[in-house]
């Protein structure tokens, strides 16, 4: 991925940056990113051999399709070394968390440049998705999305938010929080990513595919997971289906007739067809699309 271009990312699948196990097999889970992850699922005391391993292991869950992230730490002692580690050939984005003001992404994206630079990377090449895990960050997320261009996408941590506010990470409760990091992500124009519930529930398939769904039709383009039995749920959820696209694909071709006859509305299916239903139609077939290059690029 370029650093002018967007990228798909309907499942992010956690892999801990210390589990040779998962490591190994990663890139054979189907997901459209694997997290390495430095930061919640390594112990503090493992974490100087994660880093130091990072490279080989970037190498082996790249050997699939998937992007590659890795999630760093957010502050000491380990914040500096992570960045020292992640910033290599391979990475395609680092997972920013604890995230709660512009100033704190304009520093770390000033660090990552310097790293690029030294290394000849690609300069912005390495993008960021950040993690709202707090109140505080929830209030500034507007601005923290559009603190730095290497900014592409936007999700809340729903268990440290739940922690944070002393909530229960359930569906109702993370419902408005939710949404409004969706806005401030829209807002912004990047992708905003998430799952109206905790991932931590990944047992439930039936409920994880409800809450997937429901999560598309809010308008989220993907989520994480730490199992991989989530990877296509999220897949199949985050994919516009054969019958949105058909039926987007009729509603342009019947805005662009009533355009040619001097038509603005028109009715298509006994339904009334404006401005907005037909934004939207492109709209997904502009995802259908994205999607579809995606997979072509890895099959």
């Amino acid at each position: 991925m370029s650093a002018n271009s967007s990228p798909v990312w309907r499942s992010l699948l956690y892999v801990p940056a210390n589990n040779q196990r998962f490591i190994d097999k990663a890139h054979t889970r189907d997901a459209d990113g694997l997290i390495l992850d430095l930061e919640d699922s390594v112990p503090p005391g493992e974490r100087h051999a994660a880093r130091a391993g990072l490279k080989d292991s970037v190498q082996s869950v790249g050997s699939g399709h998937s992007d590659v992230l890795v999630r760093v730490n957010a502050g000491p002692p380990d914040a500096d070394a992570d960045l020292d580690a992640a910033v290599i050939p391979g990475v395609t984005a680092l997972v920013v968390p604890k995230t709660e003001s512009p100033g704190q992404i304009a520093a770390i994206s000033k660090k990552v440049a310097a790293l690029e630079s030294a290394r000849g990377l690609e300069a912005g090449g390495i993008r960021f998705l950040v993690l709202i895990e707090s109140p505080e960050g929830l209030l500034n997320a507007r601005d923290v999305a559009r603190a730095d261009p290497r900014v592409v996408a936007l999700t809340l941590g729903s268990e440290d938010f739940a922690a944070e506010t002393g909530m229960q990470p359930n569906e109702d409760n993370l419902l408005l929080p939710k949404q409004m990091t969706l806005f401030a992500a829209r807002a912004a124009r990047v992708m905003p990513l998430g799952l109206v519930g905790s991932i931590v529930a990944y047992q439930d398939i039936e409920a994880l595919e409800r809450i997937a769904l429901r999560s598309r039709a809010l308008g989220f383009e993907g989520a994480s997971c730490i199992h991989p039995s989530a990877v296509p749920v999220l897949n199949d959820a985050f994919t516009p289906s054969h019958f949105d696209v058909d039926k987007s694909k009729r509603i342009v071709s019947a805005s662009e007739q009533a355009a040619a006859e001097g038509r603005g509305a028109f009715e298509l299916d006994g339904r009334m067809v404006d401005a907005p239903v037909v934004t939207r139609a492109k709209r997904l077939l502009q995802r259908a699309e994205a999607i579809a290059l995606r997979l072509n690029r890895s099959a």
